[in-house]
């Protein structure tokens, strides 16, 4: 098993070492868990309780962490222990094996597919006429790329994507098993009693270094480009509808759907479920919280929660008095008991006076 003294670790993530001891760690876990011979990581208050507890030997926390415990593990001091861990993770966790370069034999590929260098094909992979795929990408079992799309250098598709026609994918993408880019957006026309099915004719293009969580969906656009940016991460079940935009670096949580036309900045967290109406712009930066509901644009570096979405903070008071309901209702139908009980007094005794 492979092992690390504290010392070798903190060179490895340009940390510092706060104790006399070097130990030597085997394994990485968290902080609740770990077992002797392990490093862990504190990255929020919440869990300090946990560091006099921990039977962990070291440690990894931030530079201004104060060490109440000096008995406790050796600490290893960085500017974020969040990323400090991450690289830990990366010493100690072996890569998956890689599927090895070549073409299994059930593999349908038109011969007027262009396959890069050092390509990995899957078995019973379908790859349609004028599809380019790029240098190193790995296409697992059952995976489909439809005609004239084109997928960048050293992809990697998970069994059963699906790729529809003339979709781009870019460099580094990741795409998740069973997830489906380029299906037809959702565009029908309701004339005399049916459904007429709008044509979508645009596309797909998936940037650069894009994550896509399994069985998650974007469509292509009616007319132009569904344009996922660069650096975007989205989770599992997620729904991306025709002609969206994405710009780089944002977050997308699991089972958020966004609807059509709607033009989401750079850097955006999209929390677990939140729905976001068509033809609005999420600005940079904005985080939308779990659940909400989206029915109006977003400005830059807002922060906006419930339904319908408003301000974070305001839908947090709107939450509180909602749970209060039942007893303001009681309250108020007391206070009207009383103020009927007092008119009615009242009008006694200006019968009586009068």
């Amino acid at each position: 098993m492979r092992s690390y003294r504290v010392s070798e670790i903190a060179a490895r993530i340009g940390g510092q070492v706060d104790g006399s001891n070097d130990p030597s760690i085997s394994g990485v876990a968290g902080i609740r868990e770990a077992e002797p011979g392990q490093i862990s990581f504190l990255a929020h208050p919440r869990y300090a309780t946990y560091v006099a507890t921990t039977r962990a030997h070291a440690l990894i926390v931030g530079l201004d962490h104060v060490n109440e415990h000096a008995a406790g593990p050796v600490l290893i001091r960085v500017a974020d222990p969040y990323v400090g861990f991450l690289q830990t993770l990366h010493l100690y966790g072996a890569e998956r094996p890689k599927p090895v370069a070549g073409i299994h034999p059930t593999a349908v590929i038109h011969p007027t597919a262009v396959l890069g260098e050092g390509v990995s094909i899957g078995a019973h992979v379908v790859i349609e006429a004028g599809a380019q795929i790029g240098a190193r990408t790995i296409l697992q079992p059952g995976v489909f790329v439809g005609a004239d799309c084109n997928l960048g250098d050293d992809a990697c598709l998970y069994p059963n994507v699906v790729v529809r026609e003339s979709s781009t994918l870019g460099h580094r993408v990741i795409v998740h098993a069973g997830a489906v880019i380029g299906a037809d957006g959702f565009g029908y026309v309701k004339a005399g009693g049916a459904h007429l099915k709008v044509p979508q004719l645009g596309t797909v293009h998936v940037e650069d270094d894009v994550e896509i969580g399994a069985n998650s969906t974007i469509d292509r656009a009616t007319t132009g480009v569904t344009r996922i940016g660069p650096g975007v991460k989205i989770d599992n079940l997620v729904q991306i509808a025709h002609n969206v935009t994405i710009g780089a670096n944002s977050i997308v949580c699991a089972q958020v759907g966004v609807s059509g036309s709607t033009h989401v900045g750079h850097d955006v967290t999209l929390a677990g479920q939140a729905g976001v109406g068509g033809h609005l712009r999420i600005g940079d930066r904005a985080l939308i919280g779990g659940q909400a509901g989206v029915t109006k644009s977003v400005s830059d570096d807002a922060r906006v929660s419930g339904y319908p979405a408003s301000d974070h903070d305001q839908a947090l008071r709107v939450q509180a008095h909602t749970r209060r309901l039942p007893e303001l209702v009681r309250d108020i139908r007391d206070l009207t008991e009383r103020l009927e009980r007092l008119e009615s007094e009242l009008a006694k005794e200006r019968e009586r006076i009068l």
